[in-house]
């Protein structure tokens, strides 16, 4: 063929093309040659000589679609007749007709645009050579059927559109095919907008759809309510929706899916509200699981529908935790009380996770709740114990013992610290527990591994930050630097050739990071074995470090002595002080209490509970019926063991209980030191504030390791005032300025 303009006779080529256009609207057999001449054809009337003749065939084209559309109309409104079959049948006819129109007329689509450009382009006064509105074949076909079809008989078609989604509401069959391709057609008529293509659907359809979906569920919610207790009505409204929604997706366009459900749940769910959010205090209480997870799928998605189960969780989380910890032994339960704590946190997270579908709403009302738990205090008067009860269990888990967990245990148990510990409010009071029990573990090599122990302050790190943690890393720091200080004081002794008689090692800490105070420390009479280590060693760190000072804490200290009393030598491990006392008897055999306390020096307080270790375990005898201050002591003879190597150092490392509340007043003193650094770090930033800004400031930077009370930061400000740190502003009580 050629493609070179040329004279057409136009009704002869029209009589063929229409008579092709017949065939495409009923979806006839089409022979692929008589196709490919059709195309030949429109193409040779739009580019026809002398004169192209597209407008003309347009013209025709639209005259034939509308009066074809016209004969339809009048099948399908005719009386006796099936309504919906028929639209059906003819709609599918002739939408899939039209997609095969615009394919055809593909040249006359191309031909029309490119007018339409050149028209923008020429003289606004200039006459256009066709009509100027003109749109593709296909978009003209589908608004055909819309404005001939679709218009005078919509309200007809909706109304019998209605009655089949009732009948399959209420059971009885429906031809799927049918509704859905006829409510379809609503969108497909306007497929080729780019905007508002939805929008005879929804004005049309879904606004009377959406009306009767919303009158009918009222009225089955009204019987559901009548006929039923509340967990059979949410049963049935849950199965309900779920119906409604499987209908939605059979029948209706995408967009009406959400809008359905949100019709059923305004008539079915949110016009009970009162009497759904009544119920679910005891379905809480009774932790009816099946009840309440379809209680939730149906309150989610209404507007604070959900509000009083999460507060009804809360409060039956905090009732049950308050109930079980209120049972814990507090002087010997550190496994007992997080054994608890961890079966409250793990059985309504898992019940919010499965019943509540993880909402993270619940688990903000469960994180409330524990952190209520956690925190309660049994006198409110002292603070809570479960940071001092974390921190034995911390120590507990980390200390050697003979039943060590795998490494897998140990992270887990520790793990589950963290758990608890997030919810800790007083996290200072922790700290301090934590660092005193750690000191004792690292002095006296009592940790498990010191990965485990590194691991442990990691996790706190991520918990807190760095500053948190800052004195727990110095501390391992210490050791590690304990280690080569040792190492260079055995080259000083060999370059030296000094022989100490003993083998001797000691760490070297820093006062600031390691609590070990020396308040109530006794002094010691040190033995004459130990005199010349310790002159050398301060000989050797005073040259390499100048100007530090060294405290030796010899009550932190312990040794190896061995004791050829017995049937075969014994190995003991005992403290310093212990291994004072007993060198005394290298001497004499027998000696009274005043003779070791005036060779000792230690108080009478420590004299008697070290003096006391020893007789527990049977080393030494002391005479009968007297008072350990008229007494007289040797060493027992007869002592036995089946192991060569004893360790008796255990009953003075046990915590005295007035040590825990020495935690508990250092606690505080550091508090007011924190508090007063916040208060002029505020000051010196801002300049001038009021008291009430200032306490809302300080408050909010110290909640990460407390919660402090307004009386003790009103003291620090008082105590800052003193200190001329602040004033109060001139003229007024309520405002402070910081004072350079």
């Amino acid at each position: 063929m050629s493609l070179k303009p040329r004279v057409v006779d136009f009704n002869s080529t029209w009589n063929k093309i229409l008579e092709t256009l017949k065939a495409v609207l009923t979806l006839d057999k089409i022979p692929r040659p008589v196709w490919n001449d059709r195309f030949s054809d429109v193409y040779a009337l739009c580019v026809a000589f002398p004169e192209p003749l597209g407008e003309r065939l347009y013209g025709e084209v639209k005259t034939f679609l509308e009066e074809h559309v016209k004969n339809l109309y009048e099948e399908v409104s005719s009386p006796n007749v099936d309504l919906l079959r028929e639209y059906h049948h003819h709609w599918m006819q002739y939408s899939q007709g039209s997609a095969y129109m615009n394919l055809l007329f593909g040249y006359l689509n191309q031909h029309l645009k490119k007018q339409k450009q050149d028209y923008v382009e020429i003289s606004p006064y200039t006459v256009p050579p066709y009509n100027h509105e003109a749109i593709n074949i296909g978009p003209l076909a589908l608004n055909i059927w819309k404005s001939t079809m679709i218009e005078p008989l919509k309200v007809t078609i909706v109304h019998h559109l209605l009655i089949e989604m009732k009948k399959d509401r209420d059971g009885e069959g429906t031809n799927q095919n049918i509704v859905h391709d006829t409510i379809k057609s609503f969108v497909g008529v306007q497929e080729y907008q780019t905007k508002g293509a939805l929008g005879l659907y929804e004005k049309v359809f879904e606004r009377e759809m959406l009306k009767e979906t919303g009158e009918y569920y009222r009225r089955e919610a009204a019987e559901l309510m009548a006929e039923n207790v509340c967990s059979v009505y949410i049963q049935k409204v849950d199965l309900r929706i779920q119906e409604e929604d499987l209908r939605a997706r059979k029948f209706l366009h995408p967009v009406s899916y959400s809008r359905v459900i949100r019709e059923c749940e305004a008539k079915m769910v949110e016009d009970y509200i009162p009497y759904l959010q009544a119920e679910c205090r005891q379905m809480v209480r009774e932790e009816k699981t099946t009840d309440l997870s379809r209680m939730y799928k149906l309150l989610k998605h209404i507007p604070r529908g959900l509000m009083v189960m999460v507060t009804e969780l809360e409060q039956h989380v905090t009732e049950t935790g308050l109930g079980k910890i209120k049972s814990v032994n507090f002087e010997s339960g550190p496994f007992q009380y997080v054994d608890i704590m961890l079966d409250v946190h793990n059985k309504f997270t898992k019940l919010i996770n499965t019943t509540f579908q993880g909402d993270s709403a619940f688990h903000a009302a469960l994180d409330k709740a524990c952190t209520t738990v956690v925190n309660y205090r049994h006198d409110p008067r002292r603070s809570s114990k479960s940071p001092e009860l974390l921190a034995k269990y911390c120590d507990i888990v980390l200390k050697k013992s003979t039943k060590n967990l795998t490494d897998v245990e140990l992270d887990e148990k520790l793990s589950e610290v963290i758990i608890i510990f997030k919810y800790i409010d007083d996290k200072d009071i922790f700290q301090k527990f934590y660092s005193k029990m750690l000191a004792k573990r690292l002095i006296h090599n009592l940790s498990v591994s010191m990965d485990a122990e590194e691991a442990m302050i990691s996790r706190l790190k991520h918990a807190c930050g760095y500053e948190y943690t800052n004195k727990l890393h110095r501390m391992f720091t210490d050791m590690s630097i304990s280690l080569d200080l040792n190492s260079s004081f055995s080259d000083f002794l060999s370059n030296s050739s000094v022989d100490l008689g003993i083998s001797f090692s000691l760490l070297v800490l820093q006062s600031g990071a390691w609590p070990l105070g020396q308040t109530s420390i006794s002094p010691i009479n040190i033995p004459q074995e130990l005199i010349k280590p310790v002159q050398m060693f301060e000989q050797f760190y005073n040259g390499k470090f100048n100007g530090r000072k060294l405290n030796w804490l010899q009550h932190l200290s312990n040794g190896e002595v061995k004791v050829n009393y017995f049937k075969r030598p014994l190995i003991l491990t005992v403290s310093t002080y212990q291994m004072v006392v007993l060198l005394l008897f290298n001497e004499r055999t027998r000696l009274t209490y005043s003779e070791i306390e005036v060779q000792t020096q230690l108080i009478d307080k420590e004299l008697v509970r070290i003096i006391q270790s020893l007789i527990d375990v049977k080393l030494l005898e002391k005479s009968e019926d007297e008072e350990m201050a008229n007494s007289t002591f040797w060493i027992n003879s007869n002592f036995t063991s089946k192991r060569t190597k004893l360790k008796i150092t255990s009953a003075v490392q046990r915590e005295a209980p007035q040590e825990s509340e020495q935690t508990l007043v250092s606690v505080d003193e550091d508090r007011k030191m924190y508090l007063q650094a916040a208060i002029v770090r505020i000051m010196k930033s801002r300049k001038v504030l009021k008291h009430n800004s200032l306490i809302q400031e300080v408050i909010s930077q110290s909640r990460a390791r407390f919660t402090p009370n307004i009386p003790m930061i009103k003291k620090c400000i008082e105590a800052l005032i003193e200190k001329q740190y602040l004033e109060r502003k001139e003229g007024t009580k309520e405002e402070y300025t910081y004072v350079a």
